[in-house]
């Protein structure tokens, strides 16, 4: 009984706190805001865990760019500003929905050209394999089946007929 109360006691100390995040210090000067800055940090991408929003990461990279949004609007920024003042810092890598232009061209048009080519493939290589047609049997592999079925040459030759 101490076994389980201690690997419990320990289990429930060891649980990382994860609900748990320093943006919960910020002071808002309403719900409003406190909104805005929840999808702000919603839409920006964490340079650390790269599949995580600046919301959901725990990384202290995260944690500084929070702070920083946070700054940022209260200095007033817009959205655009804020959002314009980390593109020009860390690149539209930061952004989870970059724009369309040249140098992400890639990035939105690639996995159509990958799922074409892939299609492309396919057909070229169903269209190449030989047609798969039926022959009749020679009188000599007649002979042979019908001793491995354990018949007459001429049982099978009437099977075959009818």
């Amino acid at each position: 009984m101490r076994l389980v109360l201690v690997v419990v006691l320990i289990a429930l100390l060891s649980y990382p706190m994860s609900g748990v995040t320093a943006e919960t210090a910020f002071e808002f000067s309403g719900p409003a805001e406190e909104q805005r800055y929840r999808e702000l940090i919603a839409e920006l991408r964490c340079l650390v865990c790269q599949n995580q929003s600046l919301a959901d990461s725990n990384a202290d990279l995260a944690q500084d760019l929070r702070e920083e949004v946070y700054r940022l609007m209260k200095q007033g920024g817009s959205n655009e500003e804020v959002i314009a003042f980390l593109v020009a810092r860390y690149g539209d890598f930061v952004l989870y929905r970059p724009p369309v232009k040249p140098i992400t061209y890639l990035l939105w048009f690639g996995p159509a050209l990958l799922l074409m080519l892939g299609i492309v493939v396919m057909v070229r290589f169903v269209r190449r394999r030989p047609a798969h047609t039926a022959r009749a049997l020679t009188e000599k592999e007649r002979q042979e089946m019908a001793q491995l079925l354990g018949r007459n040459a001429s049982d099978t030759t009437k099977d075959d007929r009818s």
